[in-house]
């Protein structure tokens, strides 16, 4: 079966963005050579689950849709037609991530917002969590965890540490 990966990083005070959802903040962890093990966790999936503001603001960042060649689900309330191997998705998002759960393939990676990911959390979909932790407090802006999300435990399968200060922890969901 495959799994429901997370992927994405925090402020030590536990934002993933800033109010009005810039992330300007995350420039500072660029390092010449440094991916942080994205390359290689991305090597293993094969699509993406994301919330239409997250998709919306990387494609205001970089100019083009995210994870071009992977099939990307953006999970929206607006009406959209695809775009390339973009599909904007209208119903019951949850269903659609047992169905795929499901499928033969790579794993899925959910890249946000912080709604897609309570919701994940709330219907126990995801199977493992890799939190950035970026060391910046920001005081105010868009949580990764919000109140409501249910007790899970967690598995430990790793911590990293980087010289930028970025500590990386992956975690398994039990």
């Amino acid at each position: 079966m495959r799994k429901v990966l997370i992927y994405i990083a925090m402020s030590l005070d536990g934002y993933i963005a800033r109010k009005d959802h810039r992330l300007d903040w995350l420039d500072e962890m660029h390092a010449a050579g440094e991916d942080y093990g994205y390359e290689d966790f991305m090597s293993g999936v094969d699509t993406v689950i994301m919330g239409r503001k997250t998709f919306d603001k990387v494609k205001e960042i970089t100019g083009e849709p995210p994870h071009k060649g992977l099939t990307t689900y953006v999970i929206t309330s607006q009406n959209r037609d695809p775009e390339g191997d973009v599909i904007f998705y209208k119903e019951g998002f949850i269903d659609l991530v047992q169905t795929l759960k499901n499928l033969e393939g790579k794993d899925i990676y959910c890249d946000g917002g912080a709604n897609i990911i309570h919701q994940l959390l709330s219907n126990r979909l995801v199977d493992e969590m890799i939190v950035n932790v970026i060391p910046i407090t920001l005081g105010s802006g868009i949580r990764l965890f919000s109140g409501g999300t249910p007790e899970q435990h967690l598995e430990l399968v790793e911590t990293r540490n980087f010289d930028s200060g970025l500590v990386q922890i992956h975690y398994r969901m039990n």
